[in-house]
């Protein structure tokens, strides 16, 4: 049900960073869902995916952005060009950065660069900063706010769940009153479909070899919900995991299938949690050749 008064406030709030520094994780954390992919490789999230945080009178859409990276094909273009279009139709931006950097890197200024042309409120997010020392974390967040006049700054660690409250206070107190846009029992606005997509393509991620992951893709042919004979509920679901070349798909598969099958047992569990039922998964690998840069296959992540 969508609430409207005029005590209730909303916005959107786009997330910007480079890869690795922790976006997806502060996404589930302030949400308490599994909403986006979380996997320690680069480019795990490659399209604008919201996340809907409701509090009493509050109702804040987080966009988790792909991390900004040099482009090396047509899909890594878009994700870059989804990353920064996010940025510019929001209320306050959260430029998150890593706790254990010592300097402003190349891609941290580029996104700088864009949040200063932008002149947009937005929030330096600190992440990681279980991993340095208090000396340490004064010293990045006065480099940093010598380069912008952030609205605020606030270190957080997800790991420790440290100052995540805080975040939410710090959007909260600057967004203006506005309406409901999702129901208050929303949490993202994904289709089942496409979270089991990312559900099983996460597992890929963390589980395959670093110069795998980079060419797969998921894609859900099948999502079909019925009752079994003895009236149990159940989801019957079919993907295909796409990868680039031969020696990937063999990979993907594993001696007599034990990590095609280890990948659709993990999916498989995470699923059933988020769909509270039982869960019947199965996965097939195909090779689709140089699908990175195939302009009729990458226009799903594309900014909708």
């Amino acid at each position: 049900m969508k609430i409207n008064n005029k005590n209730f406030k909303s916005g959107f709030v786009s997330m910007l960073g480079r890869t690795n520094v922790g976006k997806s994780s502060i996404i589930n954390a302030l949400v308490q869902e599994k909403v986006v992919a979380v996997a320690n490789k680069t480019q795990t999230t490659r399209t604008a995916i919201r996340a809907i945080v409701n509090r009493p009178n509050l109702q804040i859409i987080f966009v988790d952005t792909p991390g900004i990276h040099k482009p090396k094909s047509k899909l890594g273009d878009i994700m870059v060009e989804t990353a920064f279009g996010a940025s510019l139709d929001v209320d306050i931006i959260l430029f998150v950065v890593d706790a254990t950097s010592a300097e402003i890197g190349k891609g941290d200024r580029i996104i700088l660069d864009k949040i200063i042309e932008s002149k947009k409120k937005c929030i330096l997010v600190i992440n990681k900063i279980d991993l340095v020392s208090k000396e340490h974390l004064a010293k990045i967040i006065e480099m940093y706010s010598k380069e912008y006049e952030f609205t605020s700054v606030v270190p957080v660690s997800v790991k420790k769940n440290t100052n995540l409250d805080v975040l939410l206070d710090e959007i909260a107190k600057n967004l203006n009153p506005g309406p409901a846009y999702y129901d208050i029992d929303e949490y993202t606005d994904q289709t089942l479909r496409q979270l089991a997509e990312e559900t099983i393509r996460e597992k890929a991620l963390k589980l395959l070899n670093d110069e795998v992951p980079h060419g797969i893709y998921v894609e859900v042919s099948k999502m079909k919900h019925r009752k079994t004979i003895d009236k149990e509920s159940i989801y019957d679901i079919s993907a295909t995991i796409y990868c680039l070349r031969n020696s990937h798909k063999g990979i993907i598969i594993g001696k007599n299938g034990q990590m095609l099958k280890k990948i659709g047992t993990y999916a498989r569990q995470d699923l059933e949690r988020m769909l509270d039922t039982k869960v019947n998964l199965q996965l097939w690998v195909k090779v689709k050749e140089d699908w990175l840069n195939d302009s009729s296959f990458i226009k799903k992540f594309k900014l909708q």
